[in-house]
């Protein structure tokens, strides 16, 4: 499983995601252009001395990323979707995408995905942290797949 982030825009929001990457296994695509410079220090003071534990790759655009998972699952986290993250059968070989902060994707990257979910939260309120929301996703797809370390 794999977790993908579409044009990020906060470098502390990357750092953790790479922090829970190297925590849980999992490698993470970032698909530019970066809302940052890649070697902010932010990035580094969010994912600590881990960022040596994960595997990144970094993509100029979604069609180069695409192109680099070949037949796996697209399965994008955006507040605009009706099926909940915990009604999904999630499979070992997902990538988890999560759309740039301001903004989510656009609908032709959207239309793109195998599927799209959301993470049920309270009326009232616009959405949760990307960094929290990959974090419940991936935990999610892992322990339906057997896939979380120590399983």
């Amino acid at each position: 499983m794999r977790i993908a982030l579409f044009e990020p825009e906060i470098a502390g929001n990357v750092g953790s995601v790479l922090r829970l990457g190297a925590c849980l296994g999992a490698a993470v695509d970032l698909i530019e252009p970066l809302g940052f410079v890649w070697d902010d220090k932010r990035v580094r003071r969010a994912a600590m001395d881990y960022i040596d534990h994960v595997e990144v790759a970094r993509h100029a655009n979604f069609e180069a990323f695409r192109a680099s998972i070949g037949a796996s699952r697209l399965v994008l986290f955006t507040t605009k979707a009706a099926q909940s993250a915990y009604d999904f059968a999630f499979g070992p070989d997902d990538v988890l995408l999560f759309g740039k902060e301001s903004a989510g994707v656009p609908v032709a990257v959207a239309e793109a995905c195998h599927a799209r979910l959301r993470l049920p939260m309270r009326s009232g309120v616009r959405s949760i942290n990307l960094a929290m929301s990959a974090a419940l996703a991936l935990g999610e797809g892992l322990r339906q797949t057997g896939g979380l370390p120590g399983d």
